[in-house]
């Protein structure tokens, strides 16, 4: 009847922010759900899926305010995920992801993973010199959003972030490609399309640069994001490779932010989660869970310091 929590483990912060985003997820549980059990002891403790389930039931039928994932934990250890960590939230996810996927043994539940996940766009490469264009669909798991332009000029709001990430790039000089037709390298012009997104979409913001040093250095800058995004109206007819039908589902209302504090080489991560059941906002900080406001999730806009 209530929100529960994670231990933290060992630096288990940024799991266990993903984990309940996973788990409150209700699309997501209702296709873990009808995982096939694996039958041998030693398959169930090497199973992700099977131990997220066992995780997911043990947060529903216990009455304690938070549990211990160290089963699901030592499941992931099997697989080569490095535990006692600092992880990066966006690297892990897609790792989760393609355990639960690789794992999961019916092919309908693999089909419908990927549609509730997966986005899929179409690259266009145009050569300056003879028009000869060249298109590939691809897929990917999240949107890598950047937060600053080519001049290194902080982007000022989510929607700024994905008009730039589909703009078409100038591909000369030094980044010139060699065209079939015309026999050498030319310019050419790069551009992404968006054919097709997922039930849940997930957007990673890219809050890094590298120094001169070499260092990553953290971005922490204010960039806001809205409740309802609406891709129809920030995407122009360029940047779109679908039908009516498809675009018409193009529209979403926001679900959880997995936010980190701190800086590149150290820090902490949280998640806010909108449940779909009582649409309200919790705050999940490893054991700690606590009902919030949307003001609240607005800390996670971004700033130097950030306070849960």
């Amino acid at each position: 009847t209530e929100a529960i929590g994670l231990y933290n483990v060992g630096q288990s912060c940024c799991l266990n922010s993903l984990l309940q985003v996973f788990l409150m997820n209700i699309h997501f549980t209702g296709i873990l759900r009808r995982i096939t059990v694996p039958q041998h002891a030693a398959q169930k403790s090497r199973s992700v899926p099977y131990q997220m389930l066992l995780l997911l039931e043990e947060m529903q039928c216990g009455k304690q305010k938070a549990v211990f994932p160290i089963a699901l934990a030592r499941s992931l250890s099997v697989h080569r995920v490095k535990l006692f960590v600092q992880h990066d939230a966006a690297q892990l996810f897609l790792t989760l992801w393609n355990l639960i996927k690789q794992q999961m043994k019916k092919p309908e539940l693999v089909e419908d993973l990927s549609y509730l996940y997966t986005i899929c766009v179409q690259e266009h490469l145009a050569c300056q010199k003879c028009s000869l264009e060249t298109k590939r669909n691809s897929s990917m798991l999240t949107l890598p959003l950047p937060v600053l332009d080519s001049n290194s000029q902080m982007l000022k709001t989510l929607e700024d972030s994905l008009q730039y990430f589909f703009r078409p790039e100038e591909l000369t000089d030094h980044n010139m490609c060699f065209c079939e037709q015309c026999g050498r390298k030319t310019p050419f012009l790069q551009s992404m399309k968006l054919v097709h997104l997922p039930q849940t979409l997930t957007i990673h913001l890219k809050r890094f640069c590298f120094k001169r040093s070499a260092d990553v250095h953290k971005l922490s800058h204010y960039l806001p994001f809205p409740q309802d995004l609406d891709f129809n109206a920030v995407l122009t007819e360029n940047q779109c490779q679908a039908d009516d039908s498809e675009k018409a589902a193009w529209q979403y209302e926001l679900f959880a932010v997995v936010a980190h504090s701190g800086s590149s080489s150290f820090g902490h991560y949280c998640a806010y989660i909108r449940s779909l059941t009582e649409c309200k906002w919790y705050c999940f900080n490893d054991s700690e869970v606590c009902q919030v406001s949307w003001d609240d999730v607005k800390c996670t806009y971004g700033h130097s310091k950030l306070h849960w």
